[in-house]
């Protein structure tokens, strides 16, 4: 290793606690190299930022009001981190199937919350039926078939429904040059309208706009992380072999940098919990709550939170009154 680099070699792999492996696949980080009680270990440690999201994506869905189909989301977002914190530790094919189909179970639950919205009951209840039968499909068939790319596959085109419907109803609804029941409205009561209405309407349009503007912002940095992971996990898969040698030419700690694996973990679970929240969002302006809920996210590198309008300013004098203090 370069002699620059304060680093400790790779320990050689070892039995491991939770001896054979079972699942269908392993994945690029070498086996019970660090403890024998974890196959995986950062790919298993990577896993704490789904349950760290997940407790807070549940927390605010209670605080702030949210439709309990997202907190229900968020308990599924909180099984697949655990799932997958299970799978990496031990390599069992049933912790596999946890960590795997958690992932289209959730996924089945953001779909039944963007196909529902504002349909009628008996519609949300064949969709539900529909969604269900499809879950129960995928886990047999999977299990059947024993091939990760049958499930990589079902997860990218159900992600990819979801979210392209989301984005195109939040454009159709919120972006008011497309937003054609409400322009043609607006053109049959103009001369009815006045003054403070017009403005007002104006006022509203201008809000629209700028709840967009940061909703494209998180739909960006979510997709883009996303897209990110799926190329290091890609790398990963990919020049295994080289990346392995390079982890022990350089040693620890320095070599975990280099886990695409756990990477991919980070930048996935950020990526859907900003998804999720996005989605939060965008139920509450459908509603017709944007001056109730707004976006608390002070910066590009910290987590947003769909929180009461009240509780943002709340937190905002608490703040100031710190940096006074």
């Amino acid at each position: 290793m370069p002699s620059w680099l304060p680093a400790v070699a790779y320990p050689l792999a070892q039995g491991g606690y939770w001896d054979p492996i079972t699942s269908t696949i392993n994945w690029c980080e070498e086996d019970y190299y660090a403890t024998i009680y974890s196959a995986e270990i950062v790919n298993t440690l990577t896993n704490l930022l789904f349950i760290f999201l997940a407790y807070k994506g549940i927390k605010s869905c209670i605080v702030q009001g949210h439709d309990q189909i997202f907190l229900v989301s968020f308990v599924g977002y909180l099984l697949v981190g655990s799932g997958s914190f299970l799978f990496h530790s031990t390599l069992k094919y049933p912790m596999q199937l946890v960590d795997e189909l958690s992932m289209i179970y959730t996924t089945c639950l953001m779909f039944y919350a963007t196909f529902s919205y504002s349909r009628t009951r008996i519609f949300s209840l064949y969709l539900a039926l529909g969604l269900v039968s499809l879950a129960a499909f995928i886990t047999l068939y999977y299990h059947y078939l024993q091939d990760p790319a049958f499930h990589q596959n079902a997860y990218a085109i159900l992600t990819a429904i979801v979210l392209s419907r989301s984005m195109y109803i939040m454009e159709m609804n919120l972006r008011p040059s497309w937003n054609r029941g409400a322009r043609n409205s607006k053109v049959k009561r103009k001369q009815s309208l006045t003054t403070d209405e017009r403005d007002m309407s104006q006022v509203k349009d201008q809000r629209d706009q700028e709840i967009l503007q940061k909703m494209w912002a998180m739909i960006g940095c979510g997709l883009g992380m996303f897209l990110l992971g799926f190329v290091v996990w890609s790398l990963d898969n990919q020049y295994c072999s080289k990346l392995r040698v390079w982890r022990r030419s350089v040693g620890l700690p320095w070599g975990i940098v280099l886990e695409g694996h756990g990477w991919w973990h980070l930048l996935t679970g950020t990526g859907a919990y900003f998804y999720i929240t996005w989605g939060i969002w965008l139920r509450h302006c459908l509603n017709g709550l944007q001056e109730e809920y707004v976006l608390d996210w002070p910066s590009m590198i910290s987590i947003p939170e769909i929180v009461r309008a009240s509780n943002l300013e709340g937190r905002t004098s608490n703040h100031r009154a710190l940096k006074v203090s």
